[in-house]
């Protein structure tokens, strides 16, 4: 029939790689943030961005302890979950904020 505790570990399965990824991004914005020097709000998305780096290291770390770990798993990816949509909600603001920097 329907196992909850396996699609909770599913989420985990997809939070691990799209956080990973997403934590990539983060360090591409910086890079390109740099090179283009962009100035309008230049310290505050920086910050941000470093915010939303360990974020996302963060959620990729609770992650993987949630599919690693046999008591507690279902907390830890919960955790990650929040965690990982958080930083969604601010890489957003920082994609708006720098496409309407460069315009």
């Amino acid at each position: 029939m329907h196992d909850e505790n396996n699609d909770r570990k599913n989420i985990s399965k997809h939070i691990l790689p799209v956080s990973s990824n997403l934590l990539g991004l983060c360090f591409l914005i910086l890079t390109f943030k740099k090179i283009l020097k962009v100035n309008a709000f230049d310290k505050l998305i920086d910050k941000l961005d470093g915010v939303t780096i360990l974020i996302f290291l963060s959620a990729s770390l609770f992650s993987y302890a949630s599919m690693r770990a046999k008591k507690r798993g279902e907390q830890y990816e919960r955790i990650a979950d929040l965690i990982f949509l958080f930083g969604l909600v601010l890489l957003s603001f920082i994609a708006v904020v720098t496409a309407f920097e460069l315009v």
